[in-house]
């Protein structure tokens, strides 16, 4: 049982999950990318989606656990903290990126979408929260309205990917989604689907492993459970997103790493659909903290200037990095800095 653990052989287990989810999300890329030209959704639509479900799903088994347990603020800050986490993954991704701003190199409509509906997600969770508390079969009516917009964000984002109504200006720095292999079209795409599904339990198993030593802090040593959850869990679920980012750069697949990021934390919205049901004390929202609610904010405003990056493509910025990555780093120290002398 991991109660009866000590310090040392509840950090060991805590670095060997985390250990198995990056290990798996790292393999996930490849497939991902590998699955995006066999279906021809493209490297957007597939890192916004399929890689983004994926390396999200640990995160989710963390809400969901919590949630169930009784804890809706750990559920929630977990869920929004990694929005936050990974939002700044793609800072640490321009930096590394040197051949130009990274946000200028994926010109891609289906990104500036994402971020479009990112936002409108992230306000309804407030909007819940101020309004009245209103709970059918413990479910909240925002929950269900989550998960629409969610889902017909993707129909439409693929229609966007396929019949854009604009497209950005080519420069030299743009990256453009081509299959590296015109073979690959013709090639079966259930074999890489098996394998991803099989990364992709695990990865959930590692999650389940997560939450367990999550919650066990919280209650051993009385810390706060938005601490834990936003600077803590939300972290080490979001370690995949920005493993799945580096090493998709590197394979020159910069939708897919763009996308995954946006399309995860998109997702990540989705841990509070998920959430609610798990949670059997009524609303999840009027269950707010004040420190939720702040990191709900940070993740707003993180995804307002990742959005105002995309669309002002600096070619280069400070220290060859774009701007709004400055930005992003500067936000997000700032929010940690604020949670950790909240928390006393």
């Amino acid at each position: 049982m991991i109660p009866a653990l000590s310090f040392p052989l509840l950090m060991a287990l805590f670095a060997g999950a985390a250990g198995v989810v990056i290990v798996c999300s790292l393999r996930a890329t490849g497939l991902a990318d590998v699955i995006a030209d066999r279906t021809r959704l493209g490297e957007a639509i597939i890192g916004a989606t399929l890689l983004g479900a994926a390396t999200s799903l640990s995160g989710t088994v963390v809400s969901v656990t919590a949630a169930s347990a009784g804890d809706a603020s750990f559920a929630i800050s977990n869920a929004i903290g990694g929005i936050a986490a990974q939002t700044l993954f793609l800072a640490i991704a321009d930096v590394l990126y040197r051949r130009s701003n990274l946000e200028h190199a994926v010109a891609e409509p289906a990104n500036l979408f994402q971020c479009v509906v990112l936002i409108g997600l992230l306000s309804l969770p407030l909007a819940a929260m101020a309004g009245p508390e209103v709970a059918v079969a413990g479910l909240h009516p925002v929950s269900v309205v989550l998960f629409l917009v969610y889902a017909t964000s993707v129909r439409v984002g693929a229609r966007i990917r396929e019949t854009p109504m604009w497209r950005p200006t080519q420069t030299s720095q743009t990256r453009q989604d081509v299959p590296e292999d015109a073979a690959e079209r013709h090639r079966p795409v259930t074999g890489p689907l098996l394998v991803f599904g099989g990364l992709v339990c695990l990865m959930g198993a590692g999650g389940w492993v997560i939450s367990q030593v999550g919650t066990e802090l919280i209650a051993r040593y009385q810390l706060g459970s938005s601490l834990v959850g936003a600077l803590i869990t939300a972290v080490v679920t979001s370690m995949p997103e920005l493993v799945t980012t580096l090493a998709a750069i590197r394979r020159g697949a910069l939708q897919l790493a763009v996308g995954g990021i946006i399309g995860g934390n998109t997702f990540d919205v989705l841990f509070l659909v998920l959430s609610d049901i798990a949670y059997r004390d009524g609303s999840i929202y009027h269950a707010m903290q004040a420190a939720d609610v702040f990191w709900i904010a940070v993740g707003l405003l993180m995804t307002s200037v990742l959005l105002a990056g995309l669309i002002l493509r600096q070619k280069h910025g400070p220290a060859r990095i774009g701007i709004e990555s400055v930005l992003l780093f500067a936000i997000y120290i700032g929010a940690v800095t604020v949670q950790v002398i909240a928390q006393g």
